[in-house]
């Protein structure tokens, strides 16, 4: 007999911010399992299911009891609040599928239905701050130890990302929010644009715009998300932004003409080529390559790689522009 998990994620919870394919898993489904938070937002979409409810922290019962009712033959969808493989229950249901023999070519279909995360959800209600590099990091030490987490939250402030940090605070976790804002604060100015987002799209949405000085004297639990801007982000007239880079190549001030030394299409002059021709120019001039390591703030044995390596020159070729991707 054969069954089916899908691992739908409902992003917000609003149906106005579902896709069509997470709605249609959850009424083509027999079986309806996930956290109880979560069951109350699609709670309209369940009359006639078995509804199996469970609270925080017994993610592996919900995949176990996903599995079960699959192998009675039953099609079950395993629901995660905004999308199930970002902090969602897809990698557990994952891991217990492996750890009871489950393949691709078993007679257990699984489908993985997307949804918007909440770092797309909390962006969207700030203004446009993720338009460029950017990351996400749990500050829930349940399953990762406290030096893991410190270690990339201090590599990505010193990268200048913007970067989402869920799960930042709880009843019994209240210190995680505040050695992040002073792991930034190392690398960060402390007027730098943060949003703290709760219950994005939900009947107890609220919006915060503060900076990174003030970040952890905010209103933060554990349906919220905190979004830190890099050293470019700025804010304006109510809303978060964060600039792709335009003004490094174009003169918005002069109708957008390409500044003099770039071309249209083509990396910048700061890009990689133009980067390394730089660099061996410096090199050849005396400067050494722990020097040049600290001026650009990378590895020295990065640096000596570079110079070691044999010059390349951008083709000339009539080649199809490149465009950024969106």
């Amino acid at each position: 007999m054969s069954g089916k998990i899908s691992l739908v994620g409902i992003g917000p919870g609003h149906h106005d911010h579902m896709t069509g394919r997470a709605l249609a898993a959850i009424a083509e489904a027999d079986v309806v399992v996930g956290y109880s938070t979560y069951i109350k937002l699609v709670a309209d979409l369940l009359e006639g299911k078995e509804v199996i409810r469970k609270g925080m922290t017994e993610e592996l019962d919900r995949a176990v009891n996903a599995l079960e009712r699959a192998r009675e033959g039953k099609k079950v969808a395993l629901i995660s609040s905004g999308d199930s493989g970002v902090y969602g229950m897809a990698g557990p249901t994952y891991e217990v599928l492996f750890q009871a023999g489950w393949t691709p070519d078993s007679d257990i279909a699984v489908e993985v239905v997307p949804g918007a995360s909440a770092i797309n959800a909390c962006a969207a209600l700030v203004g446009a701050p993720l338009t460029h590099d950017f990351c996400s990091i749990s500050l829930s030490d349940l399953l990762t130890p406290w030096p893991v987490i410190a270690r990339r939250l201090d590599a990505v402030a010193a990268a200048d990302f913007v970067v989402a940090l869920y799960n930042p605070k709880s009843g019994r976790r209240t210190q995680q929010i505040v050695q992040a804002q002073q792991l930034f604060l190392r690398h960060r100015r402390p007027d730098t644009p943060v949003a703290v987002v709760k219950s994005a799209y939900r009947r107890r949405e609220r919006i915060e715009l503060t900076t990174l000085a003030h970040m952890s004297e905010c209103d933060i639990g554990m349906l919220t998300t905190v979004l830190i801007g890099n050293s470019h982000t700025f804010v304006q007239h109510g809303l978060m932004v964060t600039p792709r880079g335009y003004a490094n190549k174009y003169d918005l001030d002069d109708g957008g003409n390409t500044r003099s030394g770039e071309k249209p299409g083509r990396s910048l002059s700061t890009g990689l080529l133009g980067w390394m021709a730089n660099l061996r120019a410096d090199h050849a001039e005396g400067a050494s390559a722990a020097a040049l390591a600290a001026q650009h703030r990378l590895p020295a044995d990065y640096i000596e790689a570079v110079l070691a390596a044999p010059a390349e020159e951008e083709s000339a070729a009539a080649a199809p522009l490149e465009e950024a991707q969106e």
